[in-house]
């Protein structure tokens, strides 16, 4: 398991600090910010954008507050001098910075109000809420030709966490268009109940209808269209619970029945795992499949976890979409072909992207594995990449990654944490996924090894580290945790 870092006063001063979002603004908005291409593009010039939180900035002299950068994609990918700086204490953005509310502890976006920009979804698991510690809030800052301005709080539905504490409301988001209508609709995870929302949303952050989901809560959410009828199907993923510390999969069948319990209950997949995940295509039939991680190994109260050193699960989905009855694949680092060893407490599997790096057609798999040990470096971090074929999700091929790679700037050292947060994302319109890995704990502000994607795989030559100090926030501490949240899957805050 990554250790704890003691997390003092990391950043100070990171009120809102806008540069040039790329264009001055857009002719007209980009069409189709909800599908999976540009959902990502908060100001409309075609180029998706890259979010990356920082929940241990300071605000001023509010330690911990928490804040966002958002890095606006161009022809040469991202730049430091190309951002939004967003926190509590922005314009428009709705509450105030509070010390250890770790504002961007999550990310993602979608299009809530249908106005053709992606818009930016933030978690704050651990703010305080009407005096209730980490109940958690869920904001959205709006996009628009200028890139991201104001913002609106995401409420829970009535009786969200009744009788419960510390529910982490925002640990998990997730978005997609359920239903056709071209709104996104919204899930939001938590320790207590899980939150749903049909969109689309008012620019007060209303919903067009939302619902509790009181039977568990889910530390991960992931939505994806698995058996090819153009609308997502949406999985929870609960976490570690008593007697599956492996974590279960549910299959969502529609909002919960306050009088009957078993109406519209999600359906388990028996056979499948999952702590975290995401849906993509690593086969190229035409439908998604999830891939799920479970970092968790060891044995607890005598349940077992994950193969040593943690694993991945791939479902494959078909016109039936993802049934109970499938076996899993699985994969870890004692897997012919992964690079690697299985080492207690690697966790591999923390985090999880998608993306086709090689411009192949097959969606490849980033799998974040921030416990790896590097020659005598406890938790230094690694992130392997697996690559999809006609065949699935193969390990021909197979690259690991650590800052003790050829060409990666920096060096591998103790507790940086490299693949805490891991992303692939096309930011320069190439075709091919950049490589994006979170570095949390590097040096005092945690940084972003940013990757071109290219016929090869991830490019280290030519690679390079994005850092919190570069992207405009000043320390005052030991640890901003820039990078720590990037729109990639991984386990909740």
């Amino acid at each position: 398991m990554h250790r704890a870092v003691a997390l003092t006063a990391v950043l100070t001063t990171v009120a809102a600090v806008t540069f040039a979002a790329g264009r001055t603004a857009a002719a007209a908005p980009y069409k189709g910010a909800n599908t999976a291409g540009v959902q990502e593009d908060f100001n409309g010039d075609g180029y998706r954008d890259l979010a990356v939180g920082a929940p241990g900035a300071a605000d001023g002299g509010v330690e911990e507050a928490g804040a966002v950068v958002v890095l606006y994609g161009s022809a040469s990918s991202v730049r430091s001098t190309r951002r939004t700086v967003i926190t509590q204490a922005s314009p428009g953005v709705p509450g105030e910075p509070e010390a250890w509310d770790s504002f961007g502890a999550t990310v993602a976006s979608a299009d809530l109000d249908r106005d053709g920009y992606a818009d930016l979804l933030v978690g704050t698991p651990r703010e305080a809420v009407n005096g209730k510690d980490a109940r958690g809030s869920v904001t959205v800052v709006w996009g628009g030709p200028n890139g991201l301005r104001g913002g609106a709080t995401i409420e829970p539905p009535a009786r969200f966490g009744e009788g419960m504490t510390y529910c982490g409301f925002g640990m998990a988001l997730a978005a997609g268009d359920m239903n056709g209508d071209g709104a996104p609709e919204v899930a939001v995870g938590s320790r207590c109940d899980i939150s749903s929302y049909t969109g689309p949303f008012t620019r007060g952050g209303q919903a067009a209808a939302k619902y509790r989901e009181w039977r568990f809560g889910a530390r991960d959410v992931v939505m994806g269209d698995v058996n090819g009828d153009g609308r997502p199907e949406r999985f929870w993923l609960p976490g570690p619970t008593g007697g599956d510390l492996r974590g279960p999969v549910l299959l969502d069948r529609g909002p919960a029945d306050s009088s009957d319990p078993l109406k519209n209950a999600p359906v388990r997949l028996p056979r499948a795992d999952g702590n975290t995940g995401r849906i993509a295509d690593v086969n190229g039939d035409g439908y998604g499949d999830l891939i799920t991680g479970i970092p968790e190994d060891g044995v607890v109260d005598g349940e077992a976890g994950a193969h040593k050193g943690g694993e991945i699960q791939v479902l494959y989905g078909s016109a039936q979409g993802i049934t109970a009855d499938q076996q899993p694949r699985v994969f870890h680092q004692d897997t012919a072909g992964v690079p690697g060893a299985a080492e207690i407490a690697d966790r591999f599997g923390e985090s999880l992207s998608t993306g086709d790096i090689n411009a192949d057609g097959y969606a490849d798999v980033l799998v974040g594995v921030p416990g790896e040990g590097i020659g005598t470096r406890a938790y230094a971090g690694g992130a392997v990449v697996l690559y999809g074929s006609a065949a699935g999700l193969t390990t021909n091929k197979s690259v690991a990654y650590s800052q003790d790679s050829a060409g990666v700037p920096g060096d591998a050292e103790v507790d940086d944490g490299f693949g805490a947060a891991v992303h692939l994302a096309d930011l320069n319109k190439d075709g091919k996924a950049e490589a994006l890995v979170g570095i949390p704990y590097e040096n005092t502000d945690g940084c972003v090894w940013i990757a071109r994607g290219t016929a090869t795989g991830p490019a280290t030559t030519g690679s390079a580290n994005l850092c919190g100090k570069d992207a405009g926030l000043t320390l005052r501490g030991p640890h901003g945790l820039f990078g720590a949240a990037l729109p990639g899957a991984r386990v909740g805050f």
